[in-house]
């Protein structure tokens, strides 16, 4: 079995805070010192977890319009 190394909670706000904020991926591994696919995999697995509370929280809304930014 392989050991791995594990992102401390505070580098995995301090990544996903760059990210929010609209930095690139190479500007926060600049930024944050973490490396490019830890970053993108990072990115991935909050991107499913939102995917998955976004399918059981919003539903049978009473919405005829929706209005979303960017981010």
């Amino acid at each position: 079995m392989v050991s791995m190394n594990r992102l401390t909670r505070e580098k995995r706000i301090q990544v996903l805070g760059a990210l929010v904020e609209g930095n690139s991926i190479r500007s926060t591994v600049r930024m944050t010192g973490v490396a490019k696919n830890t970053v993108t995999k990072l990115l991935c697995n909050v991107g499913r977890a939102c995917e998955q509370y976004h399918d059981k929280a919003m539903v049978n809304l009473p919405c005829k319009r929706i209005q979303v930014g960017e981010i």
